[in-house]
């Protein structure tokens, strides 16, 4: 007697190959990235909102930074920034005294930091990229000089001054001279003992006062002495 083998369908579903296997395993671990219109409307502005608020955030912090430098600020210059590199930056930075700092912002935020005040005059620096010198000494000269050294050795002829606000006049860049050559605190008092006549204890008051006090009455000086001479 011959057996007859009967053969039934299986209720499993048949097994998956390897490859096919492997692919969902890497789609479960990697699933693909939706594009973001893909996204609940909801979602993406609650995205965006965030983005704004991280945003203006940022901007407002650089304008108090802004406003923070400007206090006791002696002079504010503009320094053409595009093209330096991080590591030039850094090595300008080490150069400058502790008196002076040096921020790159952008001319929008720097703008809206110094509307309404005596540094607003410094609006024709608003072009191309820039960075800020704040100078918190009156020793100007000292306090453009590690730039300008900086800027000869590394042979940046580009990356000139775009211009300055000193004592509330805007410096353009052909005016720089006038600036880099001011008297320093020292000379100005050899001139004043120099020329006054008198004790010197007579000026012992003016010789306390600031620096820009003393070249106000130095100035006032030899304007006097042009005078008396001129009326002989």
């Amino acid at each position: 007697m011959e057996a007859t083998l009967f053969t039934f369908p299986s209720s499993k579903p048949p097994l998956s190959s390897p490859s096919q296997t492997l692919s969902l395993k890497s789609h479960v671990r990697n699933p693909p990235s939706l594009p973001y219109s893909h996204f609940p409307s909801a979602l993406r502005r609650r995205r965006t909102t965030i983005r704004s608020a991280i945003s203006r955030t940022k901007k407002e912090e650089t304008v108090e930074t802004v406003k923070h430098h400007l206090q006791d600020c002696h002079l504010l210059a503009g320094i053409k920034y595009k093209g330096l590199t991080v590591k030039q930056l850094q090595d300008i930075r080490k150069s400058l005294p502790e008196s002076t700092n040096l921020l790159v912002a952008k001319n929008s935020l720097v703008y809206k930091a110094i509307e309404g005040t005596q540094w607003e005059v410094l609006k024709p620096c608003m072009k191309g990229m820039n960075a800020w010198l704040f100078v918190h000494t009156e020793e100007i000269p000292a306090a453009l000089k590690p730039y300008r050294d900086f800027q000869k050795e590394s042979k940046l002829e580009d990356n000139d001054f775009t211009g300055a606000v000193f004592e509330g006049k805007f410096f353009p860049p052909e005016e720089f001279k006038a600036l880099e050559t001011l008297p320093t605190r020292v000379e100005i008092y050899s001139k004043l003992l120099g020329s006054l006549k008198g004790p010197a204890s007579a000026v012992v008051s003016t010789v306390q006062a600031p620096a820009r006090n003393l070249m106000m009455v130095l100035k006032a000086y030899v304007q006097k002495l042009e005078e008396e001479s001129g009326g002989q």
